[in-house]
């Protein structure tokens, strides 16, 4: 195989069977989801693969899927960036018996690949992937460099539901979660639903979109539902994951009316809360916490899951107080060889990204909070 290949080249069955043998669950880089993304995706659309065999065999031992540089973030320097697979964790896939060897393995593949480098986006700083990739460049005299962190909200699914939430919350908070369920129930008893085989969860997709695009994100243009290629991708890719037990819908209902529904990914022992969706119509009653307090519950309950990551962004301000657990997320860039002087210039020409990108969110953020404080009659 060459040093790059297209992600329909790579065997789905040799896929599969490394993806139930991972160091590292990351249910974004599962095939029925990343095959869709890199096919259909809005701006995600066209990734290769990485891939690492284990010695001369062609057992399947790592895949990371990536883009060129240039096509990432119109830089024209020689590296490779991990895909965005509509979901913010990019951890590859590395088999748990053969971590190590399968991380040396990509690293070689990029290199050969013409690569002086290799960003990984969106990582699990102290994962199993990324010690396993610190293990292989520290034999070649190589350290990796963090770009850039975050720590986002994680759960503690081994304990027990109500006693973590009572414990995240605090009883004046849980009374008062209580006092708006019981408002919600005056519009129909409530029920959580949770849908996992194919032909169910595709009807409860689509409440779900109905629901995603009927408000804010509906307003900005950003609903899944809104864009084709978005579309097809999550009515493609949820179907596909629910043939395996990867994928399940969670909905809430005031009687007969859906009020929340959300997208929970699972790999191994880990789920993974992708998207969220409420009514806003119902949004005094927090519909949206009133799903993720039973989804809470139903993922502590479930023997096979032992964590959820909520793949939210830093200081959420719904899920960061329910899912006390953290885990530190990064962007890492991965030398690929000794004394380069172009990885240097590939470093510089991502601080300036950074720093350029920063500056231009902080401009709008002010012009953002200058329209929401002038005087009507002075716009």
């Amino acid at each position: 195989m060459p040093a790059l290949a297209p992600l329909t080249a790579i065997e789905p069955s040799q896929w599969r069977a490394l993806a139930q043998r991972v160091a590292e669950p990351n249910g974004y880089y599962l095939p029925a989801w990343e095959l869709a993304v890199s096919a259909t995706a809005r701006d995600r659309t066209g990734a290769s693969a990485l891939t690492a065999c284990a010695g001369s065999s062609t057992r399947l031992i790592g895949l990371m899927p990536v883009v060129s540089l240039w096509r990432a973030w119109k830089i024209p320097l020689p590296a490779l960036v991990s895909a965005h697979p509509y979901g913010t964790l990019c951890s590859p896939l590395l088999d748990r018996d053969a971590s190590v060897e399968a991380a040396t393995g990509l690293l070689q593949r990029a290199r050969a690949a013409g690569a002086h480098a290799l960003i990984l986006r969106d990582v699990a700083l102290d994962g199993a992937a990324m010690m396993s990739i610190k293990t292989a460049l520290g034999r070649t005299g190589l350290t990796p460099r963090v770009l850039s962190s975050y720590i986002r909200a994680c759960l503690d699914a081994t304990r027990d539901g109500d006693e973590l939430l009572h414990q995240a919350l605090g009883a004046k908070k849980v009374k008062e979660l209580r006092r708006q369920r019981h408002r919600l129930e005056e519009h129909g008893a409530i029920s959580f639903d949770i849908a996992r085989k194919v032909g169910e969860i595709k009807s409860a997709l689509e409440t779900f979109l109905q629901l995603e695009a009927s408000g804010w994100k509906g307003r900005r243009g950003t609903a899944l539902v809104q864009d084709a290629g978005d579309a097809t991708f999550i009515r493609r890719a949820v179907p596909a994951l629910a043939e395996t037990a990867q994928c399940e819908i969670v909905t809430l209902r005031a009687g007969a009316t859906p009020v929340a529904a959300g997208i929970v990914l699972r790999h191994q022992d880990r789920a993974f809360f992708f998207k969220l969706g409420i009514d806003e119509r119902f949004a005094k009653y927090s519909p949206g916490v009133q799903l993720t307090l039973d989804l809470t519950r139903h993922l502590c309950a479930d023997p096979f899951i032992a964590s959820a990551d909520s793949t939210a962004s830093a200081d959420h301000p719904m899920i960061n107080p329910i899912w006390r657990g953290r885990i530190a997320i990064g962007d890492v860039l991965i030398p690929l060889r000794r004394n380069d002087p172009m990885v240097a210039l590939i470093h510089a020409a991502l601080i300036a990204r950074g720093v350029a990108r920063d500056a231009a969110r902080q401009a709008i953020h002010r012009l953002r909070r200058r329209a929401r404080t002038t005087p009507p009659l002075a716009r």
